[in-house]
């Protein structure tokens, strides 16, 4: 996965408040995709409010030695995304955005863009406050996906994924998958609050898996808004099948073999290894979103 050196980031659609100290309050977990995946952790991994850090817990320290705003002032141009984490972040957050503003208008509406929050420890949201135990999320209520770095590192070290850059890309666009979803109104059935392998819950995670597929196969043809050049110049087969693995490494029954040692599909909540695996494939075998309806 390669970006255009000369390209330009916008810093503005991200968010940088690692370090910052956060003040303590009773977290929520019922809301939007972050409830969700907090759901999911206490289903797969057995824990509860405590130990996800969804309690009072007074004011959060400062977690990280980046400083908040770092991103706005080390990542200017697409050389920046190709050498720092944070930047190519920024980058693929970007190229998402480039990619559904311009959709939306081949397809004669308009789009709404979201913000990339990055954060260390705890982060206060329109969904309740969150700690990084719940991993990447996107809230609805207001519209931004939320994203501690150091979930890249447990992608490998605990769900046992290749990672690569391509991996976390995946993630991000995995999210912006549910900020479409969001948009278009089926978000929302999501929260019926109901679980297993035919449930509305894994439906949603599937076609936000489409979405993201839908993206990797027109990233490298998406003109940046700076240059007028594609942002990502270079998307091979070895990066697709870094992604490809990450959708299964976080598929329900590879995590509740891992962690639980037996797998139970009527607590599913974001679908097998290998539905990820498929519904990534055939957004990016197509590249059209219509063919992402997972709820058939």
């Amino acid at each position: 996965m390669q970006f255009d050196d000369d390209a330009r980031l916008d810093t503005s659609e991200v968010k940088d408040v690692r370090g910052s100290r956060v003040p303590g309050g009773r977290a929520t977990i019922g809301g939007g995709i972050a409830g969700l995946v907090a759901l999911v952790l206490g289903l797969l991994f057995g824990v509860g409010p405590e130990q996800l850090g969804l309690t009072d817990g007074g004011d959060q320290p400062a977690a990280s030695s980046s400083s908040a705003a770092e991103v706005n002032r080390s990542c200017r141009t697409g050389a920046d995304a190709n050498s720092r984490e944070d930047c190519r972040t920024v980058a693929v957050a970007n190229s998402l955005q480039d990619y559904w503003r311009a959709e939306y208008t081949r397809r004669g509406g308009t789009y709404s863009p979201a913000t990339t929050v990055l954060f260390t420890q705890r982060v206060n949201t329109a969904c309740g406050a969150a700690t990084s135990a719940v991993g990447p999320f996107y809230c609805p209520g207001d519209r931004q996906v939320y994203l501690d770095l150091g979930f890249f590192d447990e992608l490998r070290t605990t769900f046992g994924a290749d990672g690569g850059p391509f991996a976390q890309a995946y993630v991000v666009a995995h999210e912006y998958g549910h900020h479409i979803q969001n948009l278009m109104g089926t978000l929302s059935r999501a929260q019926d609050g109901r679980t297993g392998a035919g449930s509305n819950a894994v439906r949603v995670e599937l076609q936000a898996d489409c979405y993201a597929g839908v993206w990797a196969r027109h990233a490298t043809g998406t003109p940046d808004e700076s240059t007028g050049r594609p942002l990502i110049t270079r998307l091979d087969d070895a990066d697709i099948r870094d992604g490809l693995d990450a959708a299964a490494a976080v598929g329900d029954d590879r995590i509740q073999e891992r962690f639980q040692g037996r797998v139970t599909p009527e607590s599913w909540t974001h679908g097998s290894a290998a539905q990820r695996r498929q519904w990534f494939r055939t957004g990016y075998d197509t590249g059209d979103m219509a063919r992402c309806n997972t709820f058939r």
